[in-house]
């Protein structure tokens, strides 16, 4: 059974940084993508980052391509998301999420690719 449980969040301020961490359970971890998520309030949830199981081939939204970075650890079964530059409109529960299927060669951007989703953690960034 996955488990994928966010943490980092919180209250911050613009132009600040934050480093968002996943710690995943369950399956063999490195065989699957991993991706970020957000939704704001009143919005659809919506791609942030996403990273493939072996760790290349990172993508990017555009609101956070040159300010985003996804990595992650799969000795550690651990996937972050540094972000830099804050603006308010990062404001949003970002959530983790893991492929279905086995991506270990490439990353994918889409929802409905992703079966198994944290609970989220709240990032409030102030002006």
């Amino acid at each position: 059974q996955v488990q994928l449980v966010e943490s980092g969040g919180g209250l911050m301020q613009a132009g600040g940084s934050l480093r968002l961490s996943c710690a995943a359970s369950g399956r063999v971890f490195s065989n699957y993508g991993m991706g970020w998520f957000r939704q704001a309030p009143g919005l659809e949830r919506e791609f942030v980052a996403a990273i493939s199981g072996r760790g290349t081939n990172p993508i990017y939204a555009d609101s956070v391509k040159g300010r985003g970075t996804i990595s992650r650890d799969n000795a550690k079964k651990m996937v972050y998301l540094e972000m830099n530059n804050l603006k308010p409109e990062d404001t949003a529960v970002y959530y983790c999420a893991q492929t279905s299927a086995i991506y270990y060669q490439s990353a994918s951007k889409f929802p409905r690719d992703y079966g198994y989703w944290g609970q989220g953690t709240q990032v409030t960034v102030s002006s």
